[in-house]
């Protein structure tokens, strides 16, 4: 078995890449980590002004409104998208649109450029959710298991048949369904911590709906494990052992040493966040089946012992 580990550990020598959303709760991290590493880094940022570590070049691009600029991308060895309007704010017909079209145009104008390159990258990994197996209850959802339905669903559809556009130039595509990452310096567990630590935490709905979740280290070290490895298609960025939504608020209370006994149900809910709620009630129980084929060993592959690294 192989720790995902960045590619220079692996032996390759180091590469240019170009990531998209390095300002995002992924992409910081893994841009710190591959330019600690010695990778030649371009990035591609709406804000001119994104603070970026030394070396790293950055290239002002909208997603939505048309192509990065040929430099941005030329010679580069792969391309990293993670550009993306965040998901986690209440959803209006205006939000969802942005939603959408930061994804699915987005995706769209970097192929495109790509196209248009004399030497198009070998490979583009671009993000994913596990949205795209919709709501499924405690049916098992593999890499191959078949797309859902709803809004996320349809969104993860129509992104992932963007990116598939360039394998048409040649170049090797992984299409990367991440879960819940987990990481208390931001995303969704940085906004749990405040109520847990009052111990006003609580699971939401029934409880009953799964959690794929994986810690920030392991998707970071999968997606540089997928820079290396000749693996493509689908590719689920979820730890071994996902959990419903009680077992998750239990063992995040057990870590915290705080009782959770504030369920919000789920109408609730519906009150708070209206649409945008589905993220929270949707029951995903995803496994990351492509990922172990391949040879690839997570760090953490139960919830509380990530979450005691995370917030020790």
């Amino acid at each position: 078995m192989i720790y995902g580990t960045p590619p220079n550990r692996q032996g390759t020598e180091h590469v240019k890449i170009t990531i998209s959303g390095a300002s995002g709760l992924i992409g910081r991290r893994l841009m710190k980590s591959l330019a600690a590493d010695g990778h030649s880094l371009s990035v591609l940022s709406r804000h001119a002004g994104t603070n970026m570590p030394g070396g790293v070049k950055l290239f002002v691009w909208d997603p939505a409104r048309g192509e990065p600029t040929p430099d941005s991308l030329r010679d580069s060895d792969a391309v990293i998208n993670l550009a993306g309007e965040p998901v986690g704010q209440r959803w209006s017909a205006d939000v969802k649109q942005r939603i959408r079209d930061s994804r699915v145009l987005g995706t769209r104008n970097l192929v495109q450029a790509m196209a248009k390159l004399p030497r198009p990258p070998a490979t583009l990994i671009c993000g994913s959710a596990v949205g795209y197996y919709g709501s499924r209850g405690d049916e098992t959802l593999v890499e191959s298991s078949t797309q859902g339905t709803g809004y996320l669903a349809e969104l993860c559809v129509a992104w992932e048949k963007e990116a598939m556009a360039a394998e048409e130039l040649g170049v090797r595509v992984v299409r990367l369904r991440t879960g819940l990452v987990l990481d208390a310096r931001g995303g969704a567990l940085q906004r749990m911590l405040p109520p847990f630590r009052m111990a006003l935490g609580g699971k939401l709905g029934s409880g009953k709906q799964w959690m794929p979740w994986i810690h920030i280290q392991d998707l970071v070290g999968l997606i540089q494990f997928a820079l290396v490895q000749p693996l493509k298609g689908p590719l689920n960025g979820v730890a071994p052992y996902p959990v419903v939504n009680a077992d998750f608020t239990k063992a995040l209370a057990a870590a915290l040493k705080r009782p959770a006994i504030f369920p919000v149900p789920g109408f609730a809910l519906r009150l708070l966040f209206g649409e945008m709620s589905e993220i929270l009630l949707a029951s995903q129980r995803a496994v990351p089946k492509a990922a172990e084929a391949e040879g690839f060993s997570f760090r953490y592959t139960q919830l509380a012992q990530a979450l005691a690294d995370l917030l020790k």
